[in-house]
Formats: C-alpha cells, sequence, structure tokens
C-alpha cells in the first residue's frame, strides 16, 4: 500500500480533526483537547463497507483501484482522559485500524485495545471485529465487552463467539435498557432500545455523557415512527446526534425491496426534522452510510444539499468534546 498521499476532512469550529494517511501507522491525530472525554468518528459507512463487496457500480468502481481505503464501518472512539481509558463503540470488519487510530489519540498511553467494547447489535458491521480478539488475532485477555442480554445469550452460546469467552479473550457485561453505567466521574453510557431486525440480539442506540455536553448514536433502526420515544425531543435534549443515514432515498437500490433492510432515509429524516432550529439541526449527523448513498462523497449535490438545509454528514476523523 502506497504511503504519503494525506487527505484532510472539513473543520468545523466544534471538532479538532485528524489527518489520514494510507499506511495506519502514518495517521497524524490532533491530540489536543481541552475536555476531559471527547468523541472521534472511527467509521461512518454501513456494515459492509466501501467498496463494497461484488459492486460494479461507480459508487465502488474506482474505490477497488485505489489506493486510498480512507472509510471505515460505522464506529466511535471515546478517550476518557480523567480516567486514562480509552472505549470503542462497535466491533467492526476494520478494527485493526480503528483500535490503532484510537490508542493514536492518546500516544503516550501504550495500551493497544481500548479498555472496553460496546456493540448495539448483531450485524456483522457492529460486533464481527471480535473474531480479531481471538487465539488467531489479537488473542486479548479480558477485554470487557458492554451488550444487551439476548445479545449476550448469542454469544456464550454459539461459535465461534463463545471460544471467546471460554479462553477469556473477552469478559461480557450485561447492558440494560435506559439503565445508565458510569464508567468514569466524567464518562456515562446509557443503552436505548431501538427497533430493528432482531434476529440474533436487540438493537439499541447509545447516549453517552460527558460533564458537560451528551451525543445520542443511533446508527441502525427500521423508522422513526416504529419507535416509542420521540426522535425530535431526544435530539433536543442532547448536543449531538449520530443518526442512521444508510439510504439517501429510496431510489438507491433498484429490484430490491427497501422492506428487507428498512431504515429511514436521509430525505425522509430531514423532512421530519425540518421544523427544528438551525441549532438543533447542526446537532445532526448522517451516519451508517451505504456504499450505494450518494451523501459518502462530499462534492455531491445531495452532500451539498443536507448542509444547506442545516445538517451534517459524519466524516471520518471528526472530532467532538463532551
Amino acid at each position: 500500500m502506497k504511503t504519503g498521499l494525506l487527505f484532510s476532512f472539513f473543520l468545523f469550529p466544534f471538532f479538532n480533526s485528524f489527518f489520514v494517511k494510507n499506511n495506519v501507522e502514518d495517521y497524524k491525530i490532533d491530540t489536543h483537547s481541552e475536555a476531559n472525554v471527547s468523541v472521534v468518528i472511527l467509521g461512518n459507512v454501513q456494515d459492509a463497507g466501501f467498496p463494497h463487496i461484488g459492486c460494479n457500480k461507480s459508487c465502488c468502481k474506482n474505490k477497488f483501484k485505489s489506493d486510498s481505503q480512507n472509510e471505515k464501518v460505522v464506529s466511535l472512539g471515546i478517550i476518557d482522559q480523567s480516567s486514562g481509558k480509552r472505549y470503542l463503540i462497535e466491533a467492526t470488519p476494520d478494527i485493526t485500524q480503528q483500535i490503532k487510530l484510537l490508542k493514536n489519540t492518546e500516544p503516550q498511553n501504550s495500551k493497544e485495545l481500548p479498555d472496553g467494547i460496546f456493540i448495539t447489535h448483531a450485524h456483522i458491521g457492529h460486533y464481527s471485529g471480535l473474531m480479531y480478539l481471538g487465539r488467531e488475532g489479537m488473542n486479548s485477555k479480558e477485554t470487557k465487552v458492554y451488550l444487551m442480554p439476548f445479545f449476550k445469550s448469542f454469544i456464550e452460546n454459539n461459535g465461534p463467539w463463545n471460544q471467546l469467552v471460554k479462553i477469556g479473550n473477552i469478559v461480557l457485561n450485561e447492558l440494560q435498557d435506559e439503565k445508565e453505567i458510569a464508567l468514569s466521574e466524567s464518562l456515562k453510557v446509557k443503552p436505548v432500545l431501538v427497533p430493528h431486525r432482531d434476529e440474533y440480539s436487540e438493537t439499541v442506540g447509545f447516549i453517552i455523557s460527558g460533564k458537560n455536553k451528551s451525543i445520542l448514536f443511533i446508527p441502525d433502526i427500521d423508522k422513526w415512527n416504529k419507535w416509542d420515544h420521540d426522535i425530535i425531543d431526544l435530539i433536543q435534549k442532547v448536543d449531538y446526534a449520530f443518526i442512521d443515514g444508510t439510504f439517501y432515498d429510496a431510489n438507491e437500490l433498484p429490484g430490491r425491496s427497501m422492506e428487507e433492510i428498512p431504515h429511514p432515509f436521509i430525505k425522509e429524516s430531514m423532512e421530519l426534522f425540518k421544523t427544528l432550529t438551525a441549532e438543533q439541526k447542526s446537532k445532526i449527523h448522517f451516519i451508517h452510510l451505504n456504499h450505494t448513498n450518494p451523501a459518502l462523497d462530499p462534492k455531491t449535490k445531495e452532500s451539498k444539499l443536507i448542509l444547506k438545509k442545516g445538517f451534517n454528514v459524519a466524516r471520518m476523523g471528526m472530532r467532538f468534546e463532551l
């Protein structure tokens, strides 16, 4: 893989960016932060990544030919400077590079693995990275994994995942719906159940709270009107919202029933949120973008329209202080 190509990301007043080279060892990260807790976007793409397996469309064709592989599957990194600990949200297929990125946010801390991994649900892009903690990979020692009860039972009773538990690569920590856990005096995480395709586990979003600000993270949900929570009310209560933006509209997958993979289209969400104030709209960052989603490319008319309407798209490297 070639090195030396430097990619910069959009700068906004409320976050620090880092710069990415193709070689993960060359990633340059702005480690300065005045806050005790900060959150970094380590991935913004849907489960199967970008480029997408078997895709011959224009969205992926050039990507397969390129040395640039900067987009990663959806993930957040949490840096808690008050406790000296780091946490990963989601164990994606890109976990190898993502944990290195997270480590590089705090170079003085030599620990390779995060102090805990929170997982929203058992779809491939969100938990399959756990395999790299096993014997064939890191062979980690008692890495804490936080997940819901049905999900915990699935891991404990199905291979190859249960081997990770049996030989002590991971230790499962059970979460409860809307029960907040305090990781330190400065950092709290609360899971919130959301409706989604729950073949092997529940699906949750997370509310991540620092001393001063909070983040809502919901990468997957079927539709906002299927939820027993008011998404508008939640957005108004937090400072940032990273929410499901898998598809821009219904035209992205011709020939395939969108009922099989229900998500709120970005166009639908923007219509739902159109009455919010400019300040409230600016909190919203669409994340978990499918490879067909034109919002993945910041130069498209769709990306520009999202910004024009007052919303944002989560991009690799964005850093938010809590």
